[in-house]
């Protein structure tokens, strides 16, 4: 296994995405960054749009805050230079009243900062709500094409790390770059007023602290994409590693997996390190800038207090305001780390939530044709022509129509088509050219929630959700009540084995149906399929996790439940396929056979052929 390095196509040579493959933005133009960082900008803007007056309130208690720590300086200036000589004349009144206005601006400043970050705390974590229910949906919402083409680790990382940066960004960051920036801001102004000529100094120091900073925001804005893209592949690496544990273990493959993991660790390791070196230049620097801002102002303003153009107090709050100045600054510094992290973070979720599926659901539906609440099943794939994406043409021109009620078996080699046919039946994809037709309307014009209660689809997979057999079951309906879902469980065959678990049909299946076998959990998937009573039922390679006998038992309950349905039934084992009306036997896209199973038997051509070599591994 080598590492993970997220390729651009997609199952079948389909072309991922384009926004999904935009996750190394060092890769991207300067036309497609910028394009990239307005959607983003654009995603926060929308997220924040609901909490302007949240937004508002937070602004006026940060001004307030700001207020109360920039008065400081100036009551000290205030006290050394009127207040003290006022007590040497004999009047205590000016000291006691700076200092009832330095606790009063003290106390004020303290009581608003901390409503502020309060309040920008409930705003983040609103903010974060919103954008995991976002993700969550969005990740839903996309057609299986994405899913088949998007890792699942890259998805866990769009809602684990990418989202915690995003939360260390809103928790704290955003809060005291807000407050930093104001100050800073407020302390300038303050610095002017009460003394212009010491302003100047000041402003020819933010000269080499702005270039820092700037030098600091380049540097950290390539190598935070760095570790994010790091992160990401690390993250994929140890999913699609524990997923796959069984192939892992059963090949002997650990000391090549531990290698691949290793060097992806060390790729995150060297990232880190890059923007830990870029810190470590950044912010001794700015502390060298301020410290010599202080020096000079200090020079200077003694020198002035000396020749009598300055007084003392003006140049303790001269030394003050210098000093808070850079403190903030070092702040800003510390938050563009969190801000870089949060901003890679940002442009990968804005590319996930502005994918568009490519299975839309139609502007105007066209109600189903209904007979007794139900649709007849009849299915009709007019001259369709189909190819994943970019990729070769799978059907080159598929006509084929399937009367209600009868089951059809299709069977031929791997990437014959079997499955594609399947999928294009379900609409999990839209046909390239031509038109699947269900009771003569096309899917396309379908309502998804009168497909999918029209058509229901059994894969290899058969996933369970963690929670009980009898939830399993009933995820198709969930209101049916226990005697239907014993029912259908009896049907397939599952309903003793059910009960011999520990708590019947309450027993919890545990992780991915771990309590239970391949076939048991196969036989569960088809007692829901059937419990959600589709008119069309597609079983994909359904029965290929099911022993013999097990397989004998699913085909007398199939036989019960199939007969008054339409039934597409695509397997390698054919076994599976003597419950069939009709079957049809697929080359490179193509019917080449079409017939009960007794004519094709009965004959010479491909399916004969693969029914005697079945046989004769009976045998």
């Amino acid at each position: 296994m080598t590492a993970t390095t997220e390729p651009t196509t997609g199952p079948a040579g389909r072309r991922r995405p384009t926004n999904a493959a935009a996750d190394d933005e060092t890769s991207l133009g300067k036309e497609a960054s910028r394009s990239v960082r307005r959607r983003s900008m654009h995603l926060l803007g929308d997220l924040l749009r609901s909490h302007k007056k949240a937004l508002v309130w937070a602004a006026v208690l940060v001004v307030a805050s700001t207020l109360g720590q920039v008065a400081g300086p100036w009551l000290v200036a205030e006290a050394i230079d009127e207040a003290v000589p006022a007590l040497r004349d004999g009047s205590v009144t000016p000291l006691v009243l700076t200092g009832a206005g330095y606790l009063v601006a003290a106390v004020l400043g303290g009581v608003a900062a901390g409503a502020y970050v309060r309040a920008a705390a409930r705003i983040a974590q609103a903010v974060l709500l919103d954008l995991r229910r976002r993700v969550f949906r969005q990740t839903q919402r996309l057609s299986l094409e994405f899913h088949e083409s998007y890792t699942s680790g890259r998805i866990i990382s769009r809602q684990t790390s990418d989202l915690e940066a995003l939360r260390e960004l809103l928790d704290g960051g955003l809060t005291g770059v807000v407050s930093s920036l104001l100050l800073m801001l407020f302390t300038f102004v303050s610095l002017l007023l009460i003394d212009w000529r010491s302003g100047l100094v000041l402003a020819v120091a933010f000269v080499p602290a702005w270039l820092l900073t700037r030098w600091f925001q380049r540097m950290s804005q390539l190598f935070y994409r760095e570790q994010r893209t790091a992160s990401a592949r690390l993250i994929v690496k140890f999913v699609e590693t524990m997923t796959g544990m069984r192939a892992v273990q059963a090949f002997r493959r650990e000391p090549t997996t531990e290698a691949d993991y290793r060097k992806l660790g060390e790729d995150y390791r060297d990232a880190n390190l890059q923007i830990f070196g870029v810190n470590g230049r950044f912010q001794p620097g700015l502390i060298l800038i301020g410290n010599m801002t202080v020096v000079a102002a200090l020079a200077i303003g003694g020198w002035r207090v000396l020749d009598g153009t300055l007084a003392v107090g003006v140049l303790a709050a001269v030394l003050l305001y210098c000093k808070r100045f850079f403190q903030p600054v070092q702040q800003l510094g510390m938050f563009y780390n969190s801000f870089q992290s949060a901003t890679a973070a940002l442009e990968k979720v804005s590319g996930l939530l502005s994918e568009e599926p490519t299975v839309t659901e139609p502007a105007h539906p066209t109600p189903l044709p209904l007979a007794d609440g139900r649709a007849r099943g009849e299915l009709r794939l007019d001259h369709v022509r189909f190819r994943y994406g970019d990729g070769p043409v799978v059907l080159p021109d598929l006509d084929l129509t399937i009367p209600a009620g009868q089951t059809v078996a299709v069977v031929g080699t791997t990437g014959a088509g079997k499955s594609t046919v399947a999928k294009l039946v379900t609409r999990f994809y839209d046909a390239t050219e031509g038109a699947v037709r269900l009771d003569g309307v096309d899917v396309r014009d379908l309502a998804s929630t009168d497909l999918r209660r029209a058509v229901v689809m059994v894969t290899q997979e058969a996933y369970l959700f963690s929670g009980s057999v009898r939830e399993n079951i009933a995820l198709g309906r969930p209101d049916a009540t226990q005697a239907e879902i014993e029912a259908a469980a009896r049907a397939v065959g599952a309903h003793a084995f059910v009960l011999d678990m520990p708590d019947g049909y309450d027993t919890d299946v545990n992780k991915r149906g771990g309590r239970v076998s391949a076939g048991q959990r196969q036989l569960l998937s088809f007692a829901r399929a059937f419990l959600a009573d589709p008119a069309v039922l597609v079983l994909d390679e359904a029965t290929s996790s099911l022993d013999m006998p097990g397989e004998r038992l699913v085909q007398r309950g199939l036989q019960t439940l199939l007969s008054d349905r339409t039934a597409i039934i695509i397997a390698h084992r054919l076994s599976t396929v003597a419950i069939a009306d009709r079957v049809l036997v697929m080359e490179h896209g193509r019917i080449v056979e079409d017939g009960t199973p007794a004519e094709l038997i009965a004959g010479n051509g491909r399916y004969a052929r693969l029914h005697q070599a079945w046989r004769d591994s009976l045998v």
